[in-house]
């Protein structure tokens, strides 16, 4: 619902915290020391143990770094958290670093004089990230040292146990495919190149693989492991074995083998070549254990990632399901906040109440958890791209806030992510031009048809061209991938200036374009959508978008004299379309309220 900090994060116990690095690093002979925010697994989001960067900096962002010297402690962090990180670290000992503006090379260059020696946890970052690092430095005479123990883990005295989530299957009929031939499309993909056997290292992708879900990471439905796929299609799976229950084991069966995690290195040790492993993604101690014995490497990417992310139809089929009962709720949700807005001089309305009751909308339509930590900013705070509301930060909801809410639900057949951005009570008629020129940006990205073989960096500026022509923009992608069932950031697709990935029939994407004005407000509005095949036109083999989200997009803050009649027929169609689908499933109340909230726009009335 809303992310809360204990005690221990209190910002007066960070530069402690910092100095005692500091002092760590200086008995190992380390000139500093890269602090990310991944952990072995390279998930967005970590386990509250491997949360060392939230620990040490008090920045609890989603994507960023660290790098401390005896002098400096840097917190890298993009466009989305400039804003944040301003008010979670102290000043006094971390200095925000703008990135990838600056990159770390070129920052440590100037920190640290030649024969420098910074380290690093070779669990914590993947082969690519430290071979770009090392050549990037190359000539500096600054030298990468890999560390054989973490040294935050070293002052971390009360850090928190490994997760031990139960594991769950997650049923046949929902996969679409079977474990075992899931397994066997594995296989056979690594017997077509010649690999012995494939090492995987993302949560998401085992949990795929095996038709299995589980309860380590916070909104992530995955299992926290690594796995081994041989080429006859047997896997090992390297994790806590009383994650297993015997239910689970006897349907897994005999060629999938539950081994602790102590059992990777000797198995890593001891395989035949080459051996598949992913670059981008496994750890640089995993390339580092193989290479020991000089077996040879095929560097690739994982082979799960492409079949995980082509959704088949009864993947999709879920998402639907998902998405009508989260529409539902959803649309609660919005009935209830246009109740509450004319009342909010005197019944106070907070960003926390407000969160709560999405929560509990939500659990009444049977969600497992929710798909990430709300973001719900009103006013100021909706201009923090990924704020997370806390008791500390908690806004009172004032008469003329722009409210921002991104939500999402895990539910059993499908995960969500959607946002709607709405004014409470009268609002400043200034707000509907951006919202306007977002909205349009958003159906653009909705109605295209493309050949195949385009990727989302040729549709990204399709989303942001509308805001262009006012001189504005967002600093954030455009669309990231979506699990089905599994993490609501899945890669390796998204729409953004870097994704060179073609996008393929069965790919799920947000489409989220956004307008932020520091201080004042922010606009997102978030649909997912997935990628199908249409008509094919001048014997081009053509694909387009098929929206899931199902709910209102608020019509009080368009300007209608902005948008061309294709975006209001399309508005009007999907409004339609939400009527439809969204009215049989809320009580009398919210469908009078949803009969006039999906009214074609040019019956404002």
């Amino acid at each position: 619902m809303y992310q809360s900090y204990d005690s221990k994060s209190d910002p007066a116990r960070h530069p402690p915290r910092l100095a005692a690095l500091r002092k760590v690093l200086a008995a190992r002979d380390l000139d500093g020391f890269i602090v990310p925010r991944a952990d072995a697994h390279q998930g967005e989001y970590v386990a509250a143990r491997d949360a060392r960067l939230a620990w040490l900096t008090g920045f609890t962002g989603s994507a960023g770094f660290c790098i401390v010297t005896p002098d400096q402690a840097g917190v890298f962090v993009d466009g989305r958290y400039r804003v944040q990180v301003k008010s979670e670290v102290d000043p006094s000992a971390f200095a925000p670093v703008p990135w990838p503006e600056t990159k770390p090379a070129e920052w440590l260059a100037r920190a640290l004089p030649e024969g420098g020696r910074i380290g690093y946890d070779p669990w914590l970052h993947s082969r690519r990230e430290i071979r770009e690092l090392e050549a990037a430095l190359s000539g500096s005479g600054i030298a990468l040292i890999a560390e054989a123990t973490n040294p935050v883990d070293a002052i971390w005295t009360d850090q928190p146990e490994a997760p031990a989530g139960q594991v769950r299957l997650w049923p046949g009929e929902t996969a679409g495919e079977s474990a075992a031939d899931k397994r066997a499309r594995i296989a056979g993909e690594l017997h077509k190149t010649g690999q012995h056997a494939a090492v995987l290292t993302l949560p998401d992708s085992i949990s795929w693989l095996l038709n299995i879900r589980g309860a380590d990471v916070p909104r992530n439905p995955v299992v926290q492991a690594f796995a081994i796929i041989e080429g006859n299609g047997h896997v090992a799976v390297f994790t806590n074995p009383a994650k297993f229950p015997d239910e689970i084991r006897a349907a897994l069966g005999n060629a999938v083998q539950i081994l602790p995690v102590d059992a990777l290195t000797p198995a890593l040790t001891n395989l035949s070549g080459p051996v598949r492993v992913d670059p981008a993604s496994a750890p640089e101690q995993i390339f580092a254990l193989i290479e020991s014995m000089g077996t040879d490497i095929a560097e690739a990417p994982d082979p799960v990632i492409m079949p995980k992310a082509c959704k088949n139809p009864a993947e999709i089929a879920g998402m639907r399901a998902a998405h009508r009962r989260d529409g539902a709720a959803i649309s609660e949700l919005l009935c209830w906040l246009d109740a509450q807005a004319g009342q909010l001089a005197e019944r106070p309305l907070t960003e926390i109440a407000i969160s709560r009751k999405l929560e509990e909308l939500r659990a009444a339509r049977g969600i497992v958890d929710i798909s990430f930590d709300t973001i719900l900013g009103s006013g100021p705070n909706g201009a923090i791209v990924h704020y997370r509301v806390t008791e500390a930060t908690d806004r009172r909801v004032l008469p003329g806030d722009i409210l921002l809410v991104d939500s999402g639900g895990q539910y059993p057949d499908g995960t969500t992510d959607i946002t709607r951005t709405l004014p409470m009570g009268r609002f400043d008629p200034a707000v509907r031009r951006p919202y306007t020129r977002v909205l349009q940006g958003m159906i653009a990205l909705s109605r295209v048809e493309f050949p195949r073989g385009v990727a989302g960096a040729h549709l990204d500026a399709l989303a942001r061209a509308p805001l262009w022509s006012e001189g504005m923009d967002y600093d954030h992608g455009t669309g990231h991938g979506v699990g089905a069932g599994l993490s609501v950031h899945e890669g390796p697709v998204r729409i953004s200036r870097i994704s060179d990935i073609p996008l393929r029939p069965g790919m799920i994407l947000s489409n989220e374009p956004g307008y932020y004005r520091e201080g004042a407000f922010g606009i997102r509005i978030e649909n997912l959508i997935v990628v199908h095949e249409v008509e094919s036109r001048d014997g081009r083999d053509m694909l387009g978008f098929e929206t899931l989200t199902l709910a209102p997009i608020d019509r009080r803050l368009i300007d209608p004299a902005l948008m061309s009649a294709a975006e209001i027929a399309w508005l009007d169609d999907y409004h339609a379309r939400v009527w439809h689908e969204i009215s049989p499933l809320v009580d009398d109340r919210v469908r009078e309220w949803l009969f006039l909230a999906t009214r074609p726009l040019d019956s404002q009335g």
